[in-house]
């Protein structure tokens, strides 16, 4: 005999009604960080991300590279230090959208921004959802206005065009109208550490973006890319001057010993013509 169902009357008018809340505190905030000094972002500054990613790669660290996030426009290039924003999965007993927009302004994503310092590079966890639009117009001009100095979301963001027109660089997953915690995600924590494209970032770890993606630096390691990649970058301009004038390919890149010594020869010829 099949269980009759119940009057439509008589289920509970409030779905929420059966909640059991945990005490929690939010937003979640990390503990205090060191940030790079202004020397250090200045050097790291000259180096590309696809030489930032193949140094660290000699030097042991086998992911750096963001997986996901396209500039929001071609030709941007930030350096920065990593200032983290994680987004987690909404449940309805701890944190979720349903009171719309004007919950997310107890959320970490307004604490977060109030944390900015010139040159931060903000870096958003959110999974790279396809509906939670992390960042939009009024929060980018904001963190601007503060000196942040880009952004890398692991998710969508909203309002593009003004973003776009405000000259932030950006690297997003893509775009979508939705406001943060519209969809699956909420603003959890901040200054805390962060999966970002199957890769790792910690707070104050450096990011190194440009057209290719963007590249995490553990702080620690910041000199030992710069030293490494600066002798890269003068010998890759070397070798494309002698494939110009129609040198092999072979014989120039990498460089051989023979090739290695007519590289310094000529770097010390270039050093002495400053």
């Amino acid at each position: 005999m099949t269980e009759a169902l119940a009057p439509v009357d008589a289920l509970p008018s409030d779905p929420g009604a059966g909640l059991v809340r945990p005490e929690i505190s939010l937003p979640v905030r990390g503990g205090a960080y060191e940030r790079a000094d202004a020397e250090s972002l200045e050097r790291l500054g000259q180096v590309s991300s696809a030489t930032a990613c193949a140094k660290l790669h000699g030097l042991g660290i086998r992911h750096s590279f963001v997986e996901g996030p396209r500039p929001l426009s071609p030709g941007y290039r930030v350096v920065g230090s990593a200032l983290t924003l994680q987004f987690m999965p909404q449940r309805e007993d701890l944190a979720a959208g349903d009171e719309q927009e004007y919950v997310e302004r107890h959320t970490a994503l307004w604490h977060v921004l109030e944390a900015v310092q010139p040159g931060d590079v903000l870096v958003v966890q959110a999974y790279g959802s396809r509906f939670s639009g992390c960042v939009g117009d009024i929060l980018a001009r904001y963190f601007q206005r503060k000196g942040g100095a880009g952004m890398v979301v692991d998710g969508r963001i909203r309002d593009s065009g003004r973003i776009r027109d405000l000259g932030l660089p950006v690297w997003s997953t893509g775009v979508t109208p939705h406001y943060a915690s519209q969809s699956e995600l909420f603003p959890w924590a901040y200054d805390v550490p962060v999966a970002v494209g199957g890769v790792l970032c910690m707070p104050g770890d450096l990011v190194v973006a440009d057209d290719d993606g963007p590249v995490i630096v553990p702080r620690a390691m910041a000199d030992q890319v710069v030293a490494s990649a600066q002798d890269h970058e003068e010998w890759e301009v070397f070798s494309r001057r002698r494939l110009d004038e129609g040198a092999r390919l072979s014989d120039y890149y990498p460089l051989t010993p023979d090739t290695r010594g007519e590289f310094e020869a000529w770097r010390s010829a270039q050093g002495s013509a400053r």
